[in-house]
This record gives structure tokens, C-alpha cells and sequence, in this order.
């Protein structure tokens, strides 16, 4: 049966599957770990290449697994509670009417060449990807960008591409994503300019090719626009602009903490909380009718939520398993045997498999960098190598793979199937995954130059 045929069940099914999944795997894979340090430059916890050990077992059964999920919800609390909090803010902001101006002017100016909007947000999203990884702050915007959609005539699938999808084409390949090139680039003890040029290339190729990817898909499956009943305007009313510049305050703000202060998903949830009440009381909600738009939004995204706490579980259960690092060495031993260009190539893949069991970006970067630098200086690669693999491998990934907790949540939020999904994203990866290897090769070629 084709692919398309098959009904996929609910997503909180298959991240549970995914959950008994990983527990199996811990009755069926030897129980390891490496040694770890601390590393000053990223002020992180790093593997030791070569301490690869056996450990006791843990094999984790039925009620560990079960357990593991509640623990979820507590090692993903900060992302669950800016997917909250952002979620409520944006509440008050709509309940104000400003999101729908700001839809009604988007559409004016549009409506009747529509796929050119494309071009414009895949841009915005892509940049916030590169400049500070958004995910899960995408959850609480899908309502409105679905009402836009709707407006331009694409269907949900345009939708999650032109937001999710290009901010993380835009995290993959963006040259100053701290929390992917960046925290590898420091890994490699390599600068975080090194290879800019290259990098810089990669991300605006990787961009554009996603564009036209969605356009494609767009202008092939393009619904009837929805109506509207607001006038035709173009410029967004003086009351609306302000309660807008407020709520995109925290955003703004947060991009250069992420940067330069060391801000994490706390602040934003802070600043949005902040945001929100400072917008409905300027508005003219008032307090009491202001918390109650909070709420309202916070209690709209509570699946979401739930998708992230499962997603997080699937990895506890590996670790309490003790048997990610029994995977990670099992990927990694092979590529020493190889030759040069192939266990370079090979980096990708192995990337892809890894992030299934590790699906932080950052958790990735920590765990193999220190595993396969040393692999590249052993067999005479440039260092670029084994960050750029990881940037394609784990980075590209995050577009398919199911314990991503931030994938799940926006697709359920926009009603698209897993499966349909899969159908519209797989080949914008491939295609992107080939800019990942024709980068390598070219590194490869400097370097052997």
C-alpha cells in the first residue's frame, strides 16, 4: 500500500509509540557510556573520544516508561512554558483585533497575487531560525498564520512550510545560529566566522530552494481565498501598529538576549507575560478582561504542550536505558574505517540517525563533536567537515522526524496529517541535504587543495 494510503494514528500515539519504543531498545542494546569533562569554551559537559565503556545494565520497564513521561513535561518545562505564555499574549493581541487588521492588510495587499507572500515570510521565519533557532515560539502564531493563509488561498501544508519549515532550513544552514553552528563551531575550536562565506552561500541557496519548493506545492494545490468582510486597507490603523510594536517587543528583544545576554526560554516567557498585559490594558481590555484572554490562549495550546513532554521523554528513557552513548559509538566507530571522502559523506546520515535519539540540536552538537572532530583530524579532513555534516544531518532532520516535539505540536495546531506532511517535506530535504554534501565537498576540495 502507498504511502499516501496509509492512516497514520493520532501524534500523541505515535510519540507514546515512540516512548515504548525507546524502552525496548534498552532490554535489547548493551548498556554503555563515554567519559565526560567540562569544556570552558561552551561552559557545557563533553564526551571524551576513545573512553567508550561497558556500564551495568538499566533495561526500562513498563512503569519506568510511564514514568518517564510526567519527567518529560518537568525536562521541557521552560519550552512548554514559553509555548504558554507567548500563546497568551498572542490571545490578548487577537482579542483586540489586531491580529485581524494585520491579516485583513496582508491579504489586501496579496490577495490577488498570493503566492508572492511566500517569498515574504519564509524569509522573516528563516531569518529567525538562523538568528536564534525558533521553534516552538512558532506553536502559539499558527491560529492567525492559518486565518492568513486562509486569506491568500494556500492550504495548512503552505502554512506550516512558510513558517515552521523555513525557520528550521533557516536553523540548519544559518551561519550565526547559536545554538547549532555555534555552539559546534566552538566544539571544533574553530571561530565562529570560520567559513563564512561558504556558510553565508549555503543559507541563501538553502533558502531560495525552499521558497521555490513551497511555491511549487503552493500553485498546484491553491484553495479558494476565504472571504473577508473588513474593507480593503493597506496600512495597518495607528492603535493596531502600537499594541502590534508591543507584542513583537519581546521577540526583538530576546533575539539580542539569545545573542549577547545569555537569554533563554525563561526571559521570553517573562517579557511576553509582560507584553501581553501591557497590550490589553493599552487596548482598552482592561485587567480582568486581559488575564482572561491569557488564559483562554494558554489553555488553546494545552495539546501542543502535551506533544513536547512526550517528545522529551522518548530521549529520557535512552538515557536512563544508559544506552544513547551505546548508540552514539555504534554510528561513529564504523566511519574510522572508511576512506576520506566517503566517511565524510557518511557523516550526514549518521547525523540523521542520531538525532532520532537525541533530538536536541544542542544536546547533538555536545554529544558528537567531541566523537567526530578528532575523526576528522585522524583522517585528514578539515574540521568544517564534521560541523557542517552535523548542521545537515541533525539540523535537516528536524523537518521529519517524530520526537520533534515542536514538529508534532505545530502540525496537530494546523490540522495537517503526519503523513501529508511527510509527503510535501521529503523532497525539499533531499534537496537541501544535497546542498549539505555539495558544501562538504567543497570543503573537502579546498582543503585538500
Amino acid at each position: 500500500m502507498a504511502f499516501s494510503k496509509i492512516d497514520l494514528p493520532h501524534p500523541l500515539i505515535l510519540l507514546l509509540a515512540g516512548v515504548a519504543a525507546a524502552a525496548a531498545l534498552t532490554w535489547i542494546l548493551p548498556s554503555g557510556a563515554f567519559d565526560r569533562r567540562d569544556d570552558p569554551v561552551t561552559g557545557r559537559r563533553v564526551v571524551v573520544a576513545g573512553t567508550y565503556h561497558p556500564v551495568p545494565p538499566a533495561p526500562v520497564g513498563l512503569l519506568a516508561a510511564a514514568i518517564a513521561v510526567p519527567r518529560g513535561f518537568v525536562a521541557a518545562g521552560e519550552v512548554i512554558a514559553v509555548v504558554l505564555f507567548v500563546g497568551g499574549a498572542w490571545v490578548v493581541v487577537d482579542r483586540l483585533g489586531t491580529l485581524p487588521a494585520l491579516v485583513a492588510v496582508l491579504v489586501a495587499r496579496f490577495r490577488r497575487r498570493g503566492l508572492w507572500a511566500i517569498p515574504v515570510i519564509c524569509l522573516f521565519f528563516a531569518a529567525m531560525g538562523a538568528l536564534e533557532n525558533m521553534q516552538e515560539e512558532i506553536i502559539p502564531l499558527v491560529p492567525v498564520l492559518l486565518v492568513l493563509g486562509q486569506g491568500l488561498g494556500v492550504d495548512a501544508v503552505v502554512v506550516v512550510a512558510v513558517s515552521l519549515g523555513a525557520a528550521m532550513i533557516g536553523s540548519a544552514f544559518g551561519p550565526t545560529n547559536p545554538f547549532q553552528a555555534g555552539i559546534a563551531l566552538k566544539l571544533a575550536q574553530l571561530t565562529p566566522i570560520a567559513g563564512g562565506t561558504l556558510r553565508l552561500v549555503m543559507f541563501v541557496a538553502a533558502v531560495v530552494m525552499w521558497i521555490f519548493w513551497t511555491i511549487r506545492y503552493a500553485a498546484t494545490h491553491r484553495v479558494s481565498p476565504a472571504p473577508t468582510t473588513r474593507a480593503d486597507v493597506r496600512t495597518l490603523p495607528a492603535k493596531h501598529a502600537l499594541i502590534l510594536a508591543i507584542a513583537l517587543a519581546p521577540m526583538a528583544a530576546y533575539v539580542y538576549g539569545a545573542l549577547r545576554l545569555d537569554w533563554g526560554f525563561n526571559e521570553l516567557s517573562g517579557a511576553f507575560l509582560l507584553a501581553g498585559l501591557v497590550a490589553g490594558i493599552v487596548g482598552g481590555l482592561g485587567l480582568t478582561a486581559t488575564i482572561s484572554a491569557y488564559l483562554d490562549g494558554a489553555a488553546s495550546l494545552v495539546s501542543a504542550s502535551i506533544m513536547i513532554g512526550v517528545a522529551r521523554s522518548i530521549s529520557l528513557v535512552l538515557e536512563d536505558g544508559r544506552v544513547v552513548d551505546t548508540i552514539l559509538h555504534s554510528v561513529a566507530t564504523p566511519l574510522e574505517r572508511m576512506p576520506t571522502v566517503t566517511a565524510a559523506l557518511l557523516q550526514i546520515p549518521a547525523h540523521a540517525l542520531i538525532h532520532l535519539v537525541v533530538p536536541s540540536v544542542s544536546g547533538q552538537a555536545v554529544l558528537t563533536m567531541p566523537l567526530f572532530v578528532p575523526l576528522a583530524d585522524l583522517l585528514g579532513l578539515s574540521r568544517q567537515v564534521p560541523v557542517l555534516a552535523y548542521q545537515t544531518g541533525g539540523g535537516l532532520t528536524e523537518l521529519i522526524w517524530p520526537p520533534n516535539g515542536a514538529l508534532m505540536a505545530v502540525l496537530l495546531a494546523a490540522g495537517v496529517p503526519y503523513q501529508k506532511w511527510i509527503r510535501f517535506v521529503i523532497g525539499g530535504v533531499v534537496l537541501a541535504t544535497l546542498l549539505g554534501v555539495a558544501g562538504i565537498t567543497a570543503v573537502i576540495w579546498l582543503h585538500a587543495a
